[in-house]
């Protein structure tokens, strides 16, 4: 989706990153498509569950942003703002889910 729908990944992009939100926004949808392909093929699964739990961390600003601007929002939505804060904390299961991985190979 950061590929085909950039404007919404671009809206979450840190402002105190330097450079283009929408350079972020391609780079993260690519580093996804290559992480599902390390993690798609066993002889690399090592290594894509340890750039799996890397880019769920790297990512995890824009996500903080995302529910920061939601929830200031009045004309956002009760359960979106509900669903981008429970979120949140589902980085954790995430992150370790992705090491088991990386450990498992």
């Amino acid at each position: 989706m950061h590929l085909l729908t950039p404007r919404f990944f671009d809206a979450i992009v840190p402002r105190s990153l330097p450079g283009s939100a929408r350079a972020y926004t391609y780079a993260s949808g690519v580093a996804e498509l290559g992480v599902a392909g390390l993690l798609a093929t066993p002889r690399t699964r090592r290594t894509g569950g340890m750039l799996a739990a890397a880019l769920f961390i790297a990512v995890f600003p824009a996500n903080i942003r995302m529910a920061a601007d939601w929830c200031r929002d009045p004309e956002r939505a009760l359960p979106l703002k509900a669903g981008a804060l429970l979120r949140l904390p589902l980085q954790v299961p995430l992150v370790t889910e992705a090491l088991k991985v990386a450990r498992a190979g």
